[in-house]
């Protein structure tokens, strides 16, 4: 069976070999050492992004330690909570959502554990019973699912009318089968079968079916790796890309 045959209806979106991959990972989500190290060093760029986003579209003080609050946030694909948790402490009231349920175990032990109230809820994202959202994310997440699509009109459908969504994921280059493929799971920087490089999304593509959705582009960045900087906010989307869309 394929991949993408893990999926049956428009509804499903989880295919299952992705999701018992991560869910595999799940003890390991939140030791800063560990085999989600990465993501760990790709957070607050990630966050960096958001909050200007956020900022820009709500219109919120930039020296406002609780620019969501009062705002209803969905994260998709969550993992064990490593996104959620700061945007909780932004005052967001938070929903996180993963297709593996070893995941959401860990993430509401981690949330218990840090004193956050952050609903978490494991399987389908057709299956949640909430929304709509003032912000819906999903990072590093439509790379793994069996209809892309499928999965981008199930975040819209979620979104409120005034929303903002943000997104981000490789992009299918050279340079990206070259780094994040070969090279970081070869090195041990990424668990090997982390990426199929096929299922990478380039910037067009994306932006195409966000315009399928009846939403546009409002900001869009690289985020790129140097030995200096580290990982950081980029014009270079040659690795992977971040960005903010609103309905059109």
């Amino acid at each position: 069976m394929t991949k993408a045959s893990a999926a049956t209806t428009k509804n499903n979106t989880i295919i299952t070999e992705e999701a018992a991959h991560f869910g595999a990972l799940a003890a390991d989500w939140w030791d800063p050492n560990g085999s989600s190290a990465m993501l760990h060093r790709l957070n607050p760029v990630r966050l960096g992004f958001i909050r200007n986003a956020v900022d820009a579209h709500f219109g919120s003080d930039r020296l406002s330690r609780s620019p969501l609050a009062q705002r209803r946030v969905l994260d998709v694909g969550c993992g064990a909570g490593l996104l959620c948790e700061p945007l909780a402490r932004l005052g967001g009231t938070v929903t996180g959502v993963d297709a593996a349920p070893e995941n959401i175990a860990a993430a509401r032990a981690h949330a218990a554990q840090s004193g956050l109230d952050i609903a978490y809820h494991a399987g389908e994202l057709s299956d949640l019973r909430a929304g709509p959202f003032d912000m819906v994310s999903s990072m590093e997440v439509i790379e793994h699912v069996a209809d892309p699509a499928a999965f981008l009109a199930q975040l819209v459908e979620r979104l409120a009318p005034d929303g903002l969504l943000l997104l981000s994921t490789p992009n299918r280059t050279a340079a990206s089968r070259l780094l994040l493929v070969e090279a970081a799971e070869r090195m041990g920087q990424v668990p090997r079968g982390t990426h199929d490089w096929n299922r990478f999304l380039t910037p067009d593509e994306l932006e195409a079916m966000l315009t399928d959705n009846g939403m546009k582009v409002e900001m869009m960045r690289g985020i790129a790796f140097t030995p200096g900087k580290g990982l950081h906010l980029s014009d270079n989307m040659a690795l992977n890309y971040i960005l903010s869309a609103v309905r059109a």
